[in-house]
């Protein structure tokens, strides 16, 4: 797996949001990152993968024994990006 470091221009190819998973760089997190799935915003996914082509996003309110919620794994056209900041008015 690639490092991305936060002036790259797209994300990792697979990137996870959980500090304990090996998918998980930090670095990546320094910009706000968009996913898009079959071509609609998403803003609830965990995990994804844009070769394999699938996104893990939390089953409802389902949570695991130790209080993280259930994934489902939902396969599709993937597309990531970094977002632009806000502009901030004064």
């Amino acid at each position: 797996m690639t490092e991305s470091s936060p002036t790259a221009t797209t994300p990792p190819d697979h990137l996870s949001t959980d500090p304990r998973s090996p998918h998980y760089v930090a670095s990546a997190f320094e910009q706000d990152i968009g996913i898009r799935f079959n071509g609609k915003e998403r803003k609830d996914v965990e995990e994804y993968s844009i070769s394999e082509g699938w996104i893990r996003v939390a089953a409802g309110k389902a949570v695991d024994r130790k209080g993280k919620p259930l994934l489902i794994k939902l396969k599709g056209q993937v597309e990531a990006y970094y977002a632009k900041p806000a502009p901030v008015a004064d």
